[in-house]
């Protein structure tokens, strides 16, 4: 039964790997075309395929789950389509033992879609932004485009960028009195943490007052504040760029500020379910192969794991933000399509028993 279930996941896990390599490759030919309309200045096509390339683990990770679901369509077809599933049936082989046997190597793409998401993707998708935001020359002026927000206090934060090392750069913080009129604005091109505080450099204050606005400078500055490195490290990314552990952690942080922390909270769950997200769409696969799918082309087969994959993203895609919307718990948005994917596969299955 070992060599069987051996030749049942070598089978498998070739098929997902084609497929993988396959929506890979169409994704980064997007990618490039994609970031050719962005060339300009110093950002040049060799930066283009270098921000790609730091990309690519966010992509390997973004297309595990749909890879899984037309790769076990294809590799089960295959068997199917040459009676050795038939065989295998006839020989006493039952549903769930061929359903674990294609699991096992499954297991590894989940633990490498972990891996990924939690020490891997926080770190390139940053070197990316940052290496791209440097070509552009955006660390150097007073950006709105690129970087991110943060209330602390009675200020509004804009920063443009946090390297790995824990520097800031293009730091602009704006303080409003209390009806809301601009007072202050204080630019600093570079932040560094000193343990409690942090030292800016090359800093502009402009003070407005009725009459007048007052500019003033100064080599160095302190900046005293309860943020530590580790939270802007957390806002400089997008969510779908922090590992789950960032997320919960920084979800917490906005729930203590009275901040919405819906979307933190939605992707947290999205990447600590994302196993059952590729579970879910192998018993699918499974059960389509065993079920309406057992004597078609593999056409057909790719065909429709790419509109059930599809199926399975849009419903999650509205789910999130309507979550979002009416208010009720991300946890329910992300785990009610795999729901649904378990009782359709589920249900196939005991009809093809």
């Amino acid at each position: 039964m070992r060599r069987l279930d051996s030749y049942i996941g070598r089978t498998v896990a070739l098929a997902v790997a084609a497929v993988l390599m396959v929506i890979l490759g169409l994704d980064v030919i997007f990618a490039i075309v994609d970031q050719l309309g962005e060339l300009e200045g110093s950002y040049q096509f060799v930066n283009a395929l270098e921000y790609v390339a730091w990309t690519l683990p966010d992509r390997v990770y973004s297309q595990l789950g749909f890879s899984a679901l037309v790769g076990c369509m294809v590799g089960l077809g295959t068997l199917a389509g040459t009676s050795e599933l038939t065989v295998m049936r006839a020989s006493g082989v039952s549903i769930g033992r061929i359903a674990w046997a294609v699991m096992k190597p499954l297991i590894l793409l989940i633990a490498l879609g972990m891996i990924l998401a939690e020490f891997v993707i926080p770190q390139t998708n940053q070197e990316a932004e940052n290496r791209k935001s440097i070509a552009l020359g955006e660390l150097e002026a007073v950006g709105l485009k690129h970087g991110l927000w943060l209330k602390e206090g009675g200020e509004f934060v804009h920063f443009n960028a946090a390297l790995p090392s824990g520097e800031l750069f293009g730091i602009t913080r704006y303080r409003f009195d209390n009806e809301r009129q601009l007072k202050r604005v204080i630019f600093s091109e570079r932040g560094r943490y000193t343990g409690d505080q942090w030292a800016l450099e090359s800093s502009r204050a402009t003070t407005f007052t009725p009459e007048r606005a007052e500019s003033t400078e100064a080599a160095e500055s302190i900046w005293h504040t309860d943020i530590s490195p580790e939270v802007f490290s957390l806002v400089v990314p997008l969510p779908s760029d922090l590992s789950t552990r960032n997320l919960w952690s920084y979800g917490q942080f906005l729930d203590r500020k009275g901040e919405d922390s819906g979307r933190y909270w939605l992707e947290f769950w999205k990447k600590l379910l994302q196993p059952l997200t590729i579970a879910s769409l192998v018993m699918v696969a499974i059960s389509f192969i065993f079920g309406p799918l057992r004597e078609v082309t593999t056409g057909l087969r790719v065909f429709t794991g790419v509109i059930v994959g599809i199926v399975f993203q849009t419903v999650q895609d509205m789910l999130g933000p309507s979550s979002l919307v009416f208010g009720f718990p991300p946890f329910i948005a992300v785990l009610l399509p795999i729901l649904m994917c378990f009782a359709v596969g589920w249900w196939l299955l005991r009809r093809a028993r």
